[in-house]
């Protein structure tokens, strides 16, 4: 009897030191061929969303490490091996995550244990059998492409061209169709922002998958995310007025798009962080040096982050932004750049006299174009 008590006892505790709490994870990796003392590290999207930053780190030994945390929702995250070339992909979740690197080869990572590692994974697996296919036409006819284009033999052009772009629409209705059928996939919800990107994107076939998504896909950072680009999808396009807004400018006084505007207006998205749009100031301060005295303004909305007041200001003042800015101080969450579906940065509307958008997103000689065109010099 004693003795079944104690195995009674030994079962109870291997059970509670598996089981999991409601927002607990563990990751149980392997990594074959890796010396004993190297890292793994686990990684996430940093606040600009371009990069990566760490947020744990594990010891291999014997091939073999693990890592332990809180989690209150589904996310992307990557774990990157010491002295191994790519990261592996997964999605962090409560449960435990099993995960078998292969150091040679990462994209071949093997991934399970909860559901939607287990859906990650059969999305994998089915959707690179496509990218094989696109990976080897692309091999396949890479010389005869570029011999085509050197002889101005316009009809094999087409032809490849017409035979990439089929492989690449037998890509995306697959990852539609698989948004569509797994309602309940934290992938899924990945699949319709990549929907919202694409050329010509079918806004009503992702809002149809989007409402049938399970709530709690719905309720994820992404998911949120997705809902307020279907809400906001036809506010600021070409056409129509450019949607109201004031914000604080560097001296804290509320300043609005109404009161901003001229002849011609720029809405010019950008912040001190990103360097695209510093590396794009110097044109824009040329244009407005230009142009500002016939009738140009421009109104910068900076998505620069809460505390970062101070790098924002110094941002105009390095760059010789004269004209109006403005900022929330909310970074991604601005409510500006949500009303006009703002995704990346830098971003540009341009309005005419009476505020309605003409054009989105110009650079340069065709920006300046635009600009003298609607000013009719």
């Amino acid at each position: 009897m004693k003795k079944i008590v104690v195995l009674l006892f030994a079962a109870a505790a291997f059970i509670s030191c598996n089981n999991l709490g409601e927002n607990e994870f563990v990751i149980k990796g392997t990594v074959d061929g890796i010396e004993n003392g190297k890292l793994a590290i686990l990684e996430t999207q940093d606040e600009t969303g371009m990069g990566l930053k760490a947020t744990d780190s594990a010891i291999i030994k014997d091939g073999k490490f693990e890592f332990k945390g809180t989690t209150t929702e589904p996310e992307l995250r990557f774990v990157q091996v010491e002295t191994v070339q790519g990261k592996a992909v997964f999605i962090l979740e409560n449960g435990e995550i099993n995960m078998k690197i292969y150091k040679d080869s990462v994209n071949k990572t093997e991934i399970g244990g909860t559901f939607n590692n287990d859906q990650f994974s059969k999305y994998n697996k089915e959707q690179g059998a496509i990218q094989k296919k696109i990976a080897a036409f692309r091999k396949d006819n890479m010389e005869k492409m570029q011999t085509a284009i050197q002889s101005n033999d316009t009809v094999t052009v087409n032809t490849l061209k017409n035979g990439f772009t089929k492989l690449q629409e037998e890509l995306n209705l697959y990852n539609s169709n698989f948004a569509e059928k797994n309602p309940k996939a934290f992938i899924s919800v990945l699949m319709l922002e990549n929907m919202f990107y694409q050329p010509n994107a079918d806004i009503e076939k992702i809002k149809k998958i989007y409402t049938n998504l399970d709530k709690s896909v719905q309720e994820t950072k992404p998911g949120k995310k997705i809902g307020e680009m279907i809400a906001n999808h036809n506010a600021a396009e070409v056409g129509k007025a450019a949607p109201e807004f004031s914000a604080p400018n560097p001296e804290g006084k509320m300043v609005s798009l109404k009161e901003s505007l001229g002849k011609v207006t720029i809405i010019d998205f950008w912040a001190s962080w990103c360097a695209p749009c510093r590396k794009e100031n110097p044109n824009v301060v040329a244009l407005y040096a230009e142009f500002h005295d016939k009738g140009l303004n421009i109104i910068g909305v900076s998505l620069d982050k809460e505390g970062d007041a101070q790098k924002w200001k110094e941002a105009i003042a390095a760059d010789k932004l004269t004209w109006t800015q403005v900022s929330n101080l909310q970074y991604w969450n601005d409510p500006i750049a949500k009303k006009y579906n703002v995704q990346s940065i830098p971003a540009t509307y341009l309005l005419d006299s009476t505020g309605k958008i003409v054009a989105k997103d110009l650079r340069g000689e065709e920006l300046k174009a635009k600009v003298q065109e609607l000013l009719g010099s």
